[in-house]
């Protein structure tokens, strides 16, 4: 079956072939906010129930430049809020019963180079992009979420100036770095994801999903026992 979800919405779902399309185009700076992070989930209760691969694209030019800024913006709780669902959805993502590739249409910064970390397979797009974590120049310490899935999923050479130094990178490079796993022309991204999607499919469901948690299981439990704790303390210096 295949079919979307209502327009009004920043995130859709399509399913055809037993692929999960879950697209974020919010036609602005894809940010995470709580009602795109309510979508996302909604959208990944559907996938895993009636999907074996899922494939999550961002709009051209933007995969996700992060958490809202009118959010973000308003200090206190509300900032903690945000950023510990956006948190719980990244360990979603890593730990979810279907293997997940995301398909970087673009910039990816702060929450959305995290989002990278936290996927199986990552496909971006050459062009003049930035990817990485930039916390630490914008004001905020990186959550220790961030870092536990930068520790796992990047390289140990690129690790302190990704984490510490803020590092900022062009897709090509992020290849090296370890956000992306390869990147081709705009022209081809949608079909290299399909063609890695397809590979995921002859995966055994209830096999990947016990792996899973066998590889993964321990690091995720881990942040969800610390991240309430961590972000208690969480703040934009200005």
């Amino acid at each position: 079956m295949s079919d979307t979800t209502p327009s009004e919405s920043a995130v859709s779902i399509s399913i055809s072939d037993d692929i999960a399309t879950i697209t974020i185009d919010d036609g602005k700076a894809n940010a995470l906010s709580h009602a795109v992070i309510d979508d996302m989930n909604a959208a990944l209760d559907r996938a895993e129930a009636e999907a074996k691969v899922v494939v999550l694209v961002g709009r051209p030019g933007k995969f996700s430049a992060g958490f809202d800024l009118s959010v973000m913006n308003q200090g206190g709780s509300a900032v903690t809020d945000l950023v510990q669902r956006g948190a719980e959805l990244c360990v979603r993502l890593f730990m979810l019963s279907r293997p997940v590739v995301a398909v970087c249409t673009g910039h990816a910064l702060a929450a959305g180079a995290i989002m990278l970390e936290a996927v199986d397979h990552r496909i971006g797009v050459d062009g003049p992009f930035k990817i990485g974590t930039n916390e630490v120049a914008i004001g905020m310490f990186l959550p220790q979420f961030a870092v536990d899935l930068a520790e796992y999923r990047l390289s140990k050479r690129h690790f302190s100036r990704a984490t510490m130094g803020a590092g900022v990178y062009t897709p090509s490079e992020a290849v090296d770095v370890g956000y992306l796993d390869e990147v081709c022309g705009e022209d081809e991204l949608l079909a290299k994801a399909h063609e890695v999607a397809q590979g995921f499919t002859g995966l055994h469901p209830t096999a990947f999903a016990l792996t899973r948690k066998r590889v993964r299981g321990p690091l995720a439990e881990k942040i969800l026992a610390e991240v309430a704790a961590d972000l208690s303390g969480f703040e934009v210096h200005t």
